[in-house]
């Protein structure tokens, strides 16, 4: 095999491989004898068939068999000879071959950038920790026990319907005369001031009694569901048929075991542990926001192209499906500006996922961090949780899918790392409200609609070192 580098220009290397052709017909001739073996041709005995008939009958199969691992073979060892860290599968092109010539291809290899990793014992972050206070509690309690009140009946005729009653109707809804379809019902209980009704429904039928009929007179909102409704006057005859008086639940033992728990403390506990957990899940992910910034702001490198530009077709893909599909969700400021100039906001954010990704997994190949089997059944524990009731099934699903698990590994990964980092880093707790830290996420979720225009001017910083042998010398 004769190698020869023919560019090496920043991340790129390219070569020039010529498999002699020798080596490909004794492959050629070595795979035929394994063949020869096992095949069965009429008129031959097992082993016994002439070369000339097998070269004639798989040559052509053999062959192409036997170039594919001669490219496979020949690039493998090209890449370990030269000591090259690829970020993505080489590209390889074949520029000649003929039965009995040499082979040969050329080979372009993007490379893993070289850089110094920042020292994360600088980085200082503040984690916003919000306690559950016995406030929040109360709140969950009395929004459960409004879920499971209950109702009786009134017994005087006199009775007129008010606010926080609940009035069992019948009513048939027309627009211009003709009833439409699912505006009809039958001893609906409907909830008088629940506003689960059209607007101005609900407060026409204050104050009637029991068999009372009435026109309902209401308009439909603009942005009804139903586009042949949508902003259409409506009539609805409505005939009451019950009134009935809600009765709260009480807030007891009795009001847990009707949701499934032993007690009121413990639902009291389960509530408390559920929002800790929710509480818990926004303060990672602003923390890991902010960590993500600062990893950004100490890496200035050489970014593969390969991957730049994948990662900006992906969001340019995102992109026209929303502007096709869900046009109303494009941001307003967007929707002036040309398709060049929106690609150049695009690619910022594409180095700097980019750029995290390759300081993420150096981070972790630096540092032997490794996912174990247990990192995954808890992966797909947390799978299951999310279909109560269908948790069988998804385990059934994650067994019979290796590449399932396979796509719960990288976001794993990332978590693993992070946490890597977030150990060495600086992190001081400060105590908010939930509405504070909900405050913080939405402000960092509409920041990251823009790209960060920053990434544009960060300067390129020379390779001094390996990350690996930087990590070396730190320790």
């Amino acid at each position: 095999m004769q190698v020869t580098e023919t560019k090496a220009e920043g991340l790129t290397r390219e070569y020039n491989v010529v498999v002699a052709a020798a080596d490909i017909e004794e492959k050629v001739t070595t795979r035929l004898a394994e063949i020869s073996k096992t095949i069965k041709i009429p008129g031959f005995r097992p082993g016994k068939v002439p070369a000339k008939v097998l070269r004639q009958k798989y040559g052509q199969s053999v062959m192409g068999e036997v170039l594919e691992g001669a490219v496979n073979e020949s690039s493998s060892k090209t890449i370990a000879d030269n000591e090259l860290r690829p970020v993505a599968q080489p590209k390889i092109e074949i520029t000649k071959f003929e039965e009995g010539a040499d082979l040969e291809y050329t080979m372009s290899v993007e490379l893993f950038p070289e850089f110094d990793m920042m020292d994360f014992k600088k980085i200082s972050l503040e984690r916003l920790v919000v306690p559950v206070k016995d406030e929040e509690i109360d709140e969950t309690l009395q929004r459960i026990a409004d879920a499971n009140k209950d109702s009786e009946a009134v017994k005087s005729k006199a009775k007129k319907i008010a606010k926080g009653n609940i009035a069992v109707i019948d009513f048939v809804g027309s627009v211009d005369g003709e009833e439409f379809p699912g505006g009809k019902g039958e001893d609906y209980p409907l909830e008088i001031g629940s506003n689960t009704f059209i607007p101005g429904f609900e407060d026409q039928l204050v104050g009637l009694k029991v068999d009372d009929e009435k026109d309902v007179e209401v308009k439909f909102p603009e942005e009804y569901g139903a586009e042949n409704l949508a902003g259409k006057d409506a009539v609805f005859k409505c005939k009451v048929k019950e009134i009935r008086n809600v009765v709260p639940a009480e807030i007891n033992d009795d009001l847990a075991k009707k949701v499934g728990m032993d007690s009121l403390d413990a639902l009291k506990d389960a509530i408390r542990e559920e929002r800790s957990k929710e509480f818990d899940q926004m303060t990672r992910q602003h923390v890991k926001k902010h960590l993500l910034d600062a990893l950004d702001d100490g890496h200035a490198f050489d970014l593969p192209e390969s991957l730049v530009e994948g990662e900006v077709e992906q969001i340019w893909a995102q992109f026209e499906e929303t502007r096709k599909n869900n046009p109303e969700q494009i941001d307003e400021s967007d929707k002036d500006k040309s398709d060049e100039e929106l690609k150049a906001e695009y690619k910022e954010i594409a180095e700097r996922r980019v750029r995290l990704g390759l300081v993420l997994a150096e981070v972790g190949r630096v540092n032997e961090i490794q996912l174990n089997q247990d990192d995954l059944n808890g992966a797909i524990m947390n799978e299951a949780r999310r279909y109560p009731g269908q948790e069988q099934a998804v385990f059934e699903y994650f067994k019979n899918n290796p590449q399932a698990i396979e796509q719960l590994r990288a976001p794993l990964f990332e978590e693993k790392v992070v946490d890597f980092i977030l150990e060495l880093a600086a992190v001081t707790d400060k105590e908010v409200s939930a509405d504070d830290l909900l405050g913080a996420l939405n402000a960092e979720e509409e920041a990251e609609e823009k790209p960060a225009k920053k990434a544009a001017a960060k300067k390129k910083a020379p390779a001094k070192k390996k990350a690996d042998d930087k990590a070396e010398g730190d320790e």
